[in-house]
């Protein structure tokens, strides 16, 4: 009957939301984590773009990740999006060393990385993966 009701109480907790919003203050050149070589990637033949960003505030919650990648607008410029757990929080540090992509023709890109959570008293370790459709421009993400 315990494992019933702990099983019952998981599930109907919130789910931790993240966030794809258009690139903004997050996506400042002088927040990508230097060295640039070291904190940036190219997929797809380099029509894909991803950069690790440290907005240093809020400190439990400054790191976000930069998305660069087609569908391309009317000028050719490629379309520009950061992650984050809200358009305004990050996540409290991001192992960029453990980025890991793949491909699938039915789902796009997707990409799977181990991010640090801050949960009001400790940050905690979650897989974060999203996946980019670059025919479309949809970005999917999901913290586990």
């Amino acid at each position: 009957m315990y494992r019933i009701a702990l099983l019952a109480s998981l599930l109907a907790a919130p789910a931790t939301a993240q966030q794809v919003i258009p690139c903004d203050w997050i996506a400042r050149a002088d927040a990508i984590v230097e060295p640039w070589e070291d904190h940036t990637a190219t997929f797809a033949n380099g029509k894909v773009r991803l950069a690790l960003m440290d907005v240093i505030e809020p400190a439990a919650g400054a790191y976000h990740i930069l998305i660069l990648s087609p569908p391309h607008d009317e000028l050719g410029g490629r379309q520009c999006w950061t992650l984050g757990m809200t358009s305004s929080i990050g996540f409290s540090g991001i192992d960029w060393d453990s980025l890991d992509a793949g491909y699938d023709p039915a789902v796009g890109l997707t990409f799977e990385v181990h991010v640090e959570v801050y949960n009001g008293e400790y940050s905690e370790r979650r897989n974060l993966t999203f996946t980019l459709n670059q025919a479309t421009g949809a970005i999917g993400a999901q913290l586990w």
